[in-house]
């Protein structure tokens, strides 16, 4: 267990909503810390990351809880768990180093639960991390205190933020949170730090599909932190408390996908279905395709030293040398 200075209001042995943080004898401990749900070598794309070192691997893990109740989660099994409810394993920051260096991967993922809920974790792998060249990416609601943040992103080098719509009543309805302080850690990330961003938001049918709002998203997108930022949009699948609602249909993800690159966002992308052409990187200026994907994979990649191969335009990124 980890200490953590705090004031909050918990009885003796009461847990957070996150489920990880409990008050023992008085003192706020952070349960989940070193206490991984496993671990898992993956493609960067899967998380999805297309613009950060592209065609490499990353070292993926999370641990049990979550600071969001969404209703929709599609890892529940991780996310809505208490620890003593999940198989565990215990990895202290140096556990988690050797085994990056043992796979030779690039980055290292804080992944599948919400990391925001294992800061502390995550400033103690991130750091050494970093000393010795291996990147690390933060995959996050970006729900978190304006002042934690600062702490908790201060090794990270990249982050896919889950935009998961664009309406207060969404996020309360639908997550148990706000949206305007996710709204608040995007900007900060895109326009106050070094670290790279992506933006993903799962698609729910009649949740928050609606030409409007996909359309006012876009726009809040170009206003606030430009039109490099790239957006994928994923198909949800029926599960947890949403398991009788329709999976979204591919056509959706097209439909909006349209209206966010019409609305001036260069690279937009979809997520969770089959569609190569959706998934592939493409000039703004020459239209060239420069990275073909076929789901997780890359099948070709002619961006060279981070430009278009044919008209040499800068391409949006941060790409092997």
């Amino acid at each position: 267990m980890h200490t953590l200075s705090a004031l909050l209001v918990l009885a003796e042995g009461q847990k957070g909503f996150c489920f990880i943080r409990e008050n023992i004898d008085g003192t706020l401990y952070s349960t989940g810390y070193g206490r991984p749900t496993g671990f898992a070598i993956d493609p960067i794309e899967k998380k999805p990351l297309f613009h950060f070192y592209p065609n490499t691997e990353i070292l993926s893990f999370g641990t049990a809880g979550c600071n969001l109740g969404c209703k929709f989660c599609q890892n529940w099994t991780m996310s809505k768990s208490k620890l003593d409810e999940i198989n565990s394993v215990t990895a202290s920051p140096e556990d988690v180093i050797k085994l990056a260096q043992k796979h030779n991967v690039k980055s290292i993922a804080y992944t599948y639960n919400d990391p925001t809920i294992i800061g502390e974790y995550v400033i103690d792998v991130s750091k050494p991390a970093r000393e010795l060249g291996i990147k690390s990416v933060m995959v996050t609601a970006g729900y978190i205190d304006k002042e934690a943040r600062k702490d908790v992103y201060k090794y990270i080098d990249a982050a896919n933020i889950d935009l998961k719509a664009f309406t207060e009543d969404f996020y309360h309805n639908l997550t148990s949170s706000k949206l305007a302080p996710v709204l608040d850690t995007i900007k900060w990330l895109k326009n106050e730090t070094d670290i790279w961003i992506e933006l993903t938001t799962l698609i729910i049918p009649n949740k928050n599909d609606s030409d409007d709002e996909i359309k006012l998203m876009s726009d809040w997108i170009l206003e606030n932190i430009g039109d490099e930022v790239p957006h994928h949009f994923t198909a949800f699948h029926p599960t947890f408390k949403m398991n009788n609602h329709q999976r979204t249909p591919s056509a959706t993800l097209d439909r909006v996908r349209n209206i966010a690159m019409n609305a001036g966002l260069k690279y937009v992308y979809v997520g969770n279905v089959h569609n190569p052409e959706a998934e592939t990187t493409y000039c703004p200026k020459c239209k060239s395709p420069l990275i073909e994907r076929d789901w997780h994979s890359v099948n070709s990649n002619k961006i060279i030293n981070g430009s278009c191969f044919k008209c040499k335009s800068k391409i949006a990124g941060i790409y092997n040398t």
